[in-house]
């Protein structure tokens, strides 16, 4: 758990990364425009990073399964090389699967415009401004959201649902209580982060006359997780508990 830890804090810099310095940018110097190849880069970054997230929720999912129902299998099965193998197929696969996303989005035809006035590139959001069909970028996202997002998603829940058949069946509350808790914060965390792709997804395709909240909804997207994600894991854990404490008494000393 601590090495998918470790890499999703990775990946949750490298997702807010994509647009901080665009926001800052914007703050500091009004530099609102991007122009559409810086477009299409940050497209593709943004679209992995959270392909990569999904996957990486999918492998700790995977992680709590064989924890809780086959611990005497644990270490045989959560290896170094498994989670290097997981997380070199996670990044594979996502890197593969998103090139069709900025490709077919660099093929419309937008016109006169060649900024958008945003600080954040999502495939609907600017593909929605060409003035050519963009069916075929709908049906894309549509289908990579399915065979990434949905599987990733299904996944998940038959892990959890597999760890709950199992807590039910244990004689002792404690155990129980124990088992539940080391999945709640991954849970919570979870719900989140699927739930807002689903608000999204939805938004686009609703409120194309105020582009401001889909927008406003991706920023979010890619700042709010990354941010909750330590402070969540951090609390959870008894261990990360008992540093904080220490190095938090320590300064009160020095103080």
């Amino acid at each position: 758990m601590y090495y998918f830890l470790g890499i999703l804090a990775v990946v949750d810099m490298g997702l807010a990364t994509t647009i901080m310095p665009k926001i800052l940018a914007i703050l500091w110097f009004s530099a609102k425009a991007i122009s559409l190849p810086e477009c299409f880069a940050q497209m593709y970054v943004i679209h992995c990073f959270v392909g990569m997230e999904s996957g990486i929720f999918v492998c700790m999912a995977i992680d709590r399964y064989v924890a809780i129902c086959r611990p005497l299998r644990y270490p045989s099965v959560v290896t170094e090389s498994f989670v290097v193998k997981a997380t070199m197929l996670m990044a594979l696969r996502n890197s593969l699967a998103i090139i069709p996303v900025p490709v077919l989005a660099a093929q419309r035809h937008y016109c006169s415009q060649n900024q958008i006035e945003h600080c954040l590139c999502s495939n609907l959001g600017v593909t929605s401004l060409s003035c050519d069909d963009r069916t075929i970028n709908s049906i894309c996202q549509l289908f990579l959201a399915w065979a990434l997002m949905g599987s990733d998603l299904g996944l998940i829940f038959l892990s959890y649902a597999l760890i709950l058949h199992s807590v039910l069946k244990l004689n002792s509350a404690e155990a129980a209580s124990k088992a539940l808790s080391t999945c709640t914060s991954h849970l919570i965390l979870i719900l989140f982060f699927y739930t807002v792709i689903i608000v999204i997804s939805i938004t686009h395709n609703a409120t194309m006359t105020v582009p401001l909240i889909p927008v406003l909804l991706n920023v979010l997207h890619n700042v709010i997780p990354p941010a909750l994600n330590p402070m969540v894991y951090a609390l959870k854990n008894k261990e990360l508990r008992q540093g904080l404490y220490k190095v938090l008494k320590l300064n009160i000393k020095g103080n």
